[in-house]
């Protein structure tokens, strides 16, 4: 028999943490698990094709382990495509991230504002719509970025980031001085400190609250003897000690 967890957090790889953090800091009450679908990263250069076959496929097999009340989808690129499918497929409630697009225009003083995400995101229909929407007052400069998925993964692993790697991809931002940047990959918040320290006259801004603040608009009851802290991953490339500073206490291979 599967265990009981009030909310499951879903990502292609680690990035996710950033917003389980987030709906830990909000909804402490609440029982979490993770999962992350390490083995199928990077999601930001996969179809659209592939990822409606993968992402429901890895939640079906951590469902066989765990069940949830709540599922939070904490990948920019799988939201704009496999949220229709896991809600046709799954009773409970599924939550997916937007690109804090909105906030930003809200925040800017000079209508210059950035989002940074992958290049799938940039690219997306879905992103255009939001910035028509939200931000149309705004010129928005987009950088799109593979590696800084790749960068945040492997800081997470305990390798040192190069500054200087990460000033090349943020270059863009540095020659057109916006004063608000989207962080519009949930992998990106890992290395907020970092990209803060080489730009800090930006404000740089995320999702995370906002997805934790509609985990608690949905008022779950939390779960009688739930487990707490659970993770999954596609692949064994991560140790505990790498994630356990997230409140995650043990870590388990999911084969798919």
């Amino acid at each position: 028999m599967p265990l009981n967890v009030d909310v499951m957090v879903f990502d292609s790889g680690v990035g996710g943490l950033s917003v389980l953090e987030a709906i830990r800091k909000h909804a402490p009450h609440l029982s979490y698990c993770f999962v992350g679908d390490s083995a199928g990263l990077p999601y930001g250069d996969k179809s659209d094709a592939w990822l409606v076959d993968r992402v429901p496929r890895v939640i079906a097999g951590a469902l066989e382990k765990v069940q949830c009340q709540l599922l939070v989808v904490a990948c920019n690129t799988a939201s704009t495509i496999v949220l229709p499918p896991l809600r046709s497929q799954f009773s409970f409630p599924v939550i997916g991230v937007v690109p804090a697009i909105k906030p930003a225009a809200a925040l800017s003083s000079s209508k210059i504002i950035g989002l940074l995400a992958t290049p799938a995101t940039i690219k997306r229909p879905y992103t255009d719509a939001l910035i028509e929407e939200f931000a149309r007052d705004c010129r928005v400069i987009k950088v799109g970025s593979s590696r800084l998925v790749a960068i945040a993964e492997e800081k997470m692993r305990g390798h040192p980031v190069s500054r200087d790697e990460l000033m090349n991809i943020l270059k863009p931002f540095a020659d057109s001085n916006p004063d608000v940047v989207v962080l519009g990959c949930t992998h990106f918040p890992l290395l907020h400190q970092e990209i803060a320290e080489l730009l800090p006259s930006i404000r740089w801004i995320d999702s995370g609250a906002a997805v934790a603040k509609r985990v608690l608009h949905y008022q779950l009851e939390p779960a009688i003897d739930a487990l707490q802290g659970a993770s999954f991953f596609t692949q064994d490339d991560l140790v505990l000690s790498d994630i356990s500073s997230f409140g995650l206490t043990s870590l388990e291979i999911l084969t798919v």
